[in-house]
């Protein structure tokens, strides 16, 4: 029999099916078991199965894995919800037997637990379990005793084990290896009941109880049990494992067929199943599908079909139809795994395939088997596990395509690697974390479930680069390599398929694998032709060409595809992940450069990108590959050249092989449909089958467009070699080429929304969180919402749930339902809803753009709306766009809102201003646009519209006015100042031209000025203050400047700014009144510790200006606030607030200095004007308002201060700053006259300088040399060791005069010394010294006053030698006597006389009566003179008296007597000088 095979649909996986979890109960180990049970049989694979209950239906599936025997896993699903996220395990204490049933519970109050589940265990216990739906299990469920019931199928040892097992809600049937058969009534009759088990048996219609042994001839081993209903009659179908076949009618338990289906029995030839199905032709027929292995070759199994012919009657009558068909199972294909029968078509899943054979063919010569690809090849092909070149093509055709930047190439293929394996249908959660873990990262469940499609693509990189050794593209593969290897054996182990899915009323078909569910889908048409399939459906592709040779045409058409696939094979599976990857890249590489790039690797191979690498690859393995490559290339073109020219020959000219590619492209186009779009979408395993499915077809239709791009382009290349004419190649690049460019983005965009992963919503986005409240309850919707940034989640999805309501079925849908799906959903995508044929597919992205914006997928909205942006400037369409309604406009619209809303996500620098320069680039396009106003103001609010108020035609200036104040409106609630800026900018240039619309309804003033403060406020922003100085003078409205003025001043102040004010860079013109009005304003309602403070600005602004004396008014009142407000309010800083005075009087001083002597003079300020504590919300009131209230009060309270003034101010202040330095408290009330208890402080301090300066500031003449006389009297205390009470002072000099211990001043009690001394010397002495000297000169008797007080302190003291010769005014040895200044020596000897110092007074008169008496000849004439000498002699006579005293009172008797005797001798020397001098003047004058 003739047998021809044919690849008819491909595997289609359910989204979510991989990611269930699942709840777990546990069964208590039965009391029922046996001891003597037979030895079980060891489960060799997975199985699996469903169960369908219901309509609409809900589809049970569970399975039961070889890794663990005793767990059944269920789950349940419905084609119109979504995929549960929660399955149900339930553990046996032992192995089960690979059966289980889920019907319907028909029991009474069975709506709390709805299902009942059939299973048994491998040693012969039963368990009828009764279910509740699996999503209502959680974590803590568990079983209770009432919800089970278990019963030992087999009692008795001399019994054969179970080998086969079938079940319905009420019964369960158990066939045994003896060959007998028992039926269970579980669930209706009690275990104790008779009837509850009976044995079916040939020699008995009725059967016998359990128990009694049979005696008829033994029966082979039941190999497979089927329970089916025909004509309300539910028959058992039981098969032997010799080949005998009997029906039993399960209503009487009665035999109604027997029949041995082996001819020819053979040794090692075992029946093992059957399959059981109704004929739609024959409603009285029943197909039945027998399979037979024979062990005694390995591999060989067949198929077997067979019809019964059903009849009723007083009995059921059945008849085998003797015709039989045969199908042989190939090896190849792998072992089997499981068979169904249903709709006159046989299913049969093995390890490669899933085919499908038709049990009735008109020609039953001749019968077809339809292939569906499973999903194991599509993984593979994708991570590029099916040829051993294909990933090393990926390597070599980069290095070609970006030759230009090298260091792009590893990034480039991680990129292209990562895209496929977060690919859906190649992506598996499960898969990923087990490969994940090989390599050492391990997750838990929540920190893996919490991982988006970038945190995935993050751990996937770092594994990576830990196992890259050198940072090389072939480093970089290798380990991609290793990776996608681990991978795929992983994905192969975790999704084992364990059998079919078949649901008989749809015909819907899908698998079960190990860790997903999935259904199939028929191919589409070009898919057909791509996969070699042409021959069955040649004449229906062929048909919609528009040439009514169709023979010749389909012979073409079948030698092109046959061209392009070997210009497939020879770029090999990298080539579209390379291009597709371009455009994903577009335009950092654009698609246009590699279709070139590729055609020049068909040219000269891969030599140049090998060379690059030998040293990786070493010498003898890069030759090998090069010379493998050679040789491929070489047989290439020449295969090429000969199947170019037989294609030119058989279509007789290459026109006619372009008219036949013209018509296959214009196949390639997606198909428009109509759509019913009224229904809501709602996230549905029909939507995700419908998303995964067209993700299948749309990369089929990209690549085949591609190749067929290809081909073209090789043609151009080849034309002189093939005989192409110019006209021909011009065709192909002005016609044919735009128009596959066309197709193959059509197809990338279907295929980029099926594809792409959707983005996870910002935290901080507020859109989002108003969407977590889900304010309108709905589940679904929720359910969703939380799958976005999820890698199974596409953007697709978003589509369909928000726009395209996509396929809503009850049941699972067939393979053709399933296509159809994804034809409308690609139909929509490319047309939308409309009923007119647009000109171009890009005016439905608008719509799309429009969903994607709602649910926050920026990158998705940017990538397809900038793709038809460039695509509609490449093309002619451009003015057609600008032209139809606005559509450009919108388009323009939409992904500049796009970009600001990327650039809120998290970007920083140069990458975030680059998506606000596109924004702003968008936004003036789309203004300029024909027909925008129309256009965008039919947007929804969603895309960040507010709509203008007006419905009237607006002239194009009013409309841009009121689009730039939008646009202006959207930048500046972002932050984005620069931008804004730019919009208001270009609204102030729309002003006057729109004024004339009549649109307005303000003044230009206004609007101006408006938009000149909007200007302003940007600038501001932004730091540009020249510019916002430029926008304040250029702002027409009075009002809006001055407030921009004020706003201006206290920003800058604000800032630490405001030296731009002060520094001349701003010239003010004619602003100048105003802006010192407003500083002024700010400083008398700011705090006196502000800073900057703003009576320094004033100062210093007027300073700038030349106004001295407003500048010293200005620094003076600071310095007067400083005095009040600023001590009042922190005393801890008093000695940082009397500096600030300082410099403030210094300030006002230097300024008025400026001013001629005739007006240096400022007004002083009242005290209430500085008194007061600063009101900080106060009524403004103008200089001229405040003068003229004022007036008479002003004029009788305000006093002058002149230079001087300010100068006995900045002295007090001083003296006050340095006794706070020294921890002394004082302050002064008026600056007219000094207290004297300042001088005290500050000879108390040691601030003598400072003391100095007040007294020769505030005393003049007598009183200043009374204050010098004070002062030094109290800085020779000072020097006394032991200080005795002041000679001649008053009492609180004497009391604050006191010293410590150590010989240092006690300030108020306080240990503490006082800061350095002010002057040079490093001791009190060196300091009197230092200071004596300087001022003696005010007051000549100075030292008197110091020696009379260093005297009276001790009068033993030893009088310093600086301080003796400052009494000697005349030297002694001058010879004049002791006469001089008021500190003259014999000021002196009178101070040694008085404080009992008679040996000092003495040696002092002998020394000057000596000199007297010892001058030089030259010298005597002078002492001559009349009056030219004086000694004190009262003075002397008081010393010789006072020796005479002491020699009487016995004081000192031998010292005084010694001194009398000298003092007597010198003076006797001495009179007779004098004598002799007298007598010499007489003689002279005689």
């Amino acid at each position: 029999m003739g047998s021809r095979s044919c690849l008819a649909g491909m595997e289609v996986p359910i989204t979510g099916s991989d990611s269930v979890k699942f709840v777990q109960l546990s069964l208590p180990s039965s009391t029922s078991a046996s001891a003597s049970s037979p030895t079980p049989p060891t489960g060799i694979r997975d199985v699996g199965s469903c169960s369908i209950i219901g309509n609409p239906p809900a589809y049970f599936t569970w399975k039961i894995c070889r890794s663990q025997p005793n767990v059944l896993e269920i789950m349940e699903f419905c084609g119109h919800k979504e995929f549960p996220k929660t399955g149900l395990q339930i553990v046996f204490p032992e192995a089960l037997f690979p059966f289980a049933v889920i019907c319907k519970n028909e029991m009474a109050f069975s709506s709390v637990k709805p299902y009942l589940l059939h299973a048994m265990t491998v040693s012969g216990v039963a368990y009828l379990i009764k279910l509740e739906n699996i999503s209502n299990y959680v974590s803590s469920s568990h079983l209770q005793s009432d919800d089970f019931v278990d019963f030992n199928t087999h009692p008795h040892p001399h019994q054969g084990a179970a080998t086969a097992v079938a079940g319905t809600a009420e019964l369960m049937v158990v066939g045994r290896s003896d060959g007998s058969v028992g039926c269970f009534q579980l669930g209706i009759l009690d275990q104790r009941a008779p009837g509850f088990v009976q044995e079916l048996r040939d020699d008995s219609g009725l059967g016998r109880l359990w128990g009694v042994l049979s005696r008829g001839r033994s029966n082979a081993a039941v190999q497979d049990l089927v329970i089916s209903e025909f004509h309300q009659k539910r028959l058992l179908f039981v098969l032997h494992s010799d080949g005998s076949l009997r029906v039993w009618d399960l209503s009487n338990r009665s035999r109604i067929f027997s029949h041995s289906l082996s001819v020819s029995p053979s040794a090692g030839s075992t029946f093992v199943r059957i399959c059981v199905g109704n004929d739609h032709n024959n409603p009285d027929a029943i197909t039945m599908a027998v399979l037979q292995k024979d062990e005694s070759e390995v591999g060989t199994a067949v198929i077997s079909l067979y019809s019964l012919y059903f009849s009723t009657g007083d009995r059921i009558n059945l008849l085998l139809d003797p015709s039989t068909k045969s199908i042989s199972l190939e090896e190849s294909q792998g072992d089997l795994i499981d068979i169904k029968l249903a709709s006159n078509k046989l299913w049969i899943l093995r390890e490669n395939g899933l085919v499908m054979k038709e049990l009735f063919c008109q020609n039953r010569n001749e019968e077809s088997a339809y292939c569906y690809s499973l999903q194991d090849a599509f993984v593979a092909e994708q991570l590029f596990q099916g040829s051993e070149n294909s990933s090393d093509d990926l390597l070599w055709l980069s290095h070609t395509v970006l030759s230009s930047s090298k260091d792009q190439i590893s990034p480039f293929v991680s990129s292209v690697f990562l895209h496929r394996l977060l690919l859906p249908g190649v992506y598996h959660r499960n898969v990923l974390r087990v490969t994940l873990r090989d390599f050492s990262k391990h997750f838990t469940d929540s920190e893996f479930d919490s991982l988006t499609v970038d945190g995935l693509k993050n751990e996937i990189l770092s594994v990576i680069q830990h196992e890259v050794g050198a940072d090389s593209p072939i480093s970089v593969l290798q380990s991609w390599k290793t990776f996608c290897t681990c991978y795929y054996n992983n994905w192969c182990r975790t999704n084992v398929a364990c059998g079919l899915l078949i649901d008989s009323t749809t015909q819907a078909v899908g698998v079960i694998r190990k860790n997903s569910v999935s259904m199939c889908r028929s191919l589409e048409d070009i898919e057909l032709l791509v996969f070699g399939s042409s021959d069955e459906h040649g004449n229906t592709i062929c048909s919609r060409f528009d040439s009514s040779d169709s023979d010749l045409e389909r012979e073409v058409l079948l030698e092109i595809l046959q061209c392009v696939n070997t210009l497939s094979q020879q770029l090999g599976k990298a080539a579209p992940a390379i291009f597709y990857e371009s455009l994903l890249r577009s335009p950092s590489l654009s698609s246009e450069e590699v279709i070139p790039r590729l055609l020049k690797n068909l040219e000269s191979g891969y030599s140049s990108s090998m060379a690059l690498h030998v040293s990786e690859l070493g010498t003898d393995v890069a030759l090998d590959k090069e010379i493998s490559y050679h040789k491929r290339l070489r047989k290439f073109s020449v295969d090429m050249f000969l199947s170019l020219h037989n294609l030119c020959s058989r279509a007789t000219t290459w026109r006619s092989v372009l008219h036949v590619i013209e018509s296959y492209l214009k196949f390639l186009v997606p198909r428009k449909y109509e759509h019913n779009l009224d229904s809501e979408g709602l996230f549905t395993v029909s939507i995700a089958l419908t998303v995964q499915a067209t993700s299948q077809v749309a990369k089929v239709m990209f690549e085949s467009a591609l190749d067929v791009h290809l081909l073209l382009s090789y043609l151009v290349n080849s034309s002189s070699q093939i005989g192409m004419s110019e006209d021909e190649v011009s065709k192909v690049k002005l016609e044919l080429v735009p128009m596959i460019q066309e197709v193959i983005t059509e197809w990338h965009i279907i295929n980029f929304f099926s594809t792409t992963p959707s983005e996870s919503p910002l935290l901080e986005d507020f859109s989002s969180q108003l969407s977590s409240l889900q304010l309108d309850g709905n589940v679904d919707r929720r359910s969703w919402n939380e799958k976005l940034g999820k890698s199974e989640f596409t953007l697709a999805f978003i589509l369909l749930l928000g726009g395209h309501s996509g396929p809503s079925f009850g049941h699972l849908p067939d393979p053709n339902s399933l296509s159809k799906s994804v034809q409308e959903f690609a139909s929509w995508i490319i047309w939308g809803r409309t009923e007119a044929e647009p000109s171009v597919f890009f005016s439905h992205s608008i719509g799309l753009s429009l969903m994607l914006l709602r649910h926050g997928q920026y990158d998705a909205v940017e990538y397809v709306l900038s793709l038809v942006d460039t695509y509609s400037r490449k093309e002619k369409i451009c003015q057609s766009l600008q032209s139809d309604g606005g559509e450009w406009s919108t388009l323009l619209h939409l992904l500049g809102c796009c970009f600001i809303a990327q650039s809120q996500c998290g970007l920083h620098g140069t990458k975030k201003e680059r998506k606000i320069s596109e924004a702003v680039r968008c936004f003036f396009r789309a203004a300029s646009v024909e027909g925008a106003a129309k256009a965008l103001q039919s947007l929804p609010n969603e895309a960040g519209w507010l709509h203008l108020g007006f419905s009237q035609q607006v002239s194009p200036a009013a409309w841009k006015l009121h689009y730039y104040q939008w646009a202006m409106q959207i930048f500046e609630q972002r932050n984005m100042r620069e931008a804004a800026c730019q919009f208001a900018l270009a609204a102030l240039e729309q002003v006057d031209e729109a004024l004339g619309s009549g649109v307005l309804d303000e003044s230009a003033t206004a609007v101006k000025g408006r938009l000149w403060a909007n200007v302003f406020k940007f600038t501001l922003d932004l730091n540009y203050y020249y510019d916002a100085y430029c926008a304040i003078i250029s702002n027409p409205d009075e009002e809006s400047k001055s407030i921009c003025l004020r706003r201006f001043i206290i920003v800058l102040y604000e800032r630490g700014a405001v030296k731009i004010l002060c520094d001349g860079q701003l010239p003010f013109i004619g602003l100048s009144e105003k802006v010192e009005r407003e500083l002024a304003w700010k400083a008398e309602r700011s705090d006196v510790s502000a800073k900057p403070n703003p009576f320094k600005l004033l100062y210093a602004f007027a300073m700038q200006r030349h106004n001295w004396r407003r500048a010293a008014s200005y620094i003076y009142l600071y310095s007067a606030q400083l005095r009040i407000h600023g001590a009042m309010r922190d005393p801890q800083r008093r000695s940082f607030i009397l500096q600030e005075r300082l410099n403030g009087l210094s300030a006002a001083i230097n300024a008025l200095q400026l001013v001629h002597p005739a007006y240096a003079w400022i007004d002083s300020p009242l005290e209430e004007t500085y008194s007061n504590i600063y009101p900080s919300k106060r009524a403004r009131i103008t200089m001229e308002e405040q003068s003229l209230g004022n007036g008479t009060q002003s004029q009788r309270q305000r006093s002058y201060l002149d230079v001087e003034k300010l100068e006995n101010e900045f002295i007090l202040t001083s003296a006050e700053y340095l006794l706070s330095l020294a921890n002394v408290s004082w302050t002064f009330a008026k600056i007219e006259t000094a207290p004297t208890d300042v001088i005290d402080l500050l000879v108390e301090s040691s601030l003598y300088d400072m003391a100095f300066t007040v007294i020769l500031k505030f005393w003049k003449g007598l009183a200043l040399k009374r204050e010098l006389e004070r002062v030094f009297a109290a800085m020779s205390l000072k020097c006394c060791p032991k200080k005795a009470s002041s000679v001649g002072n008053g009492h609180r000099m004497q009391s604050l005069l006191l010293t410590s211990s150590q010989d240092e001043i006690v300030v108020h009690g306080s240990p503490n010394g006082p800061p350095a001394q002010e002057s040079k010397g490093s001791s009190h002495w060196e300091t009197l010294e230092l200071y004596l000297e300087k001022y003696k000169k005010f007051h000549a008797k100075l030292p008197v006053v110091v020696a009379d007080t260093l005297l009276a302190a001790d009068s033993q003291i030893e009088l310093p030698l600086w301080l003796v010769q400052m009494f000697e005014g005349v030297p002694a040895k001058s010879g004049g006597g002791m006469a001089g200044s008021e500190s003259n020596p014999a000021s002196l000897f009178r101070l040694y006389i008085d404080y009992g110092r008679y040996t000092e007074a003495t040696n002092l008169l002998l020394e000057y009566i000596e000199s007297f008496a010892s001058l030089r000849p030259a010298d005597i004439i002078r002492r001559k003179r009349p009056f030219a000498v004086w000694f004190p002699y009262s003075l002397i006579e008081r010393l010789w008296c006072q020796l005479q005293q002491s020699i009487k009172l016995g004081h000192m008797v031998d010292q005084s007597e010694k001194l009398k005797k000298l003092l007597q001798g010198a003076l006797m020397n001495h009179l007779h000088q004098l004598k002799v001098d007298s007598d010499d003047v007489m003689s002279s004058v005689s």
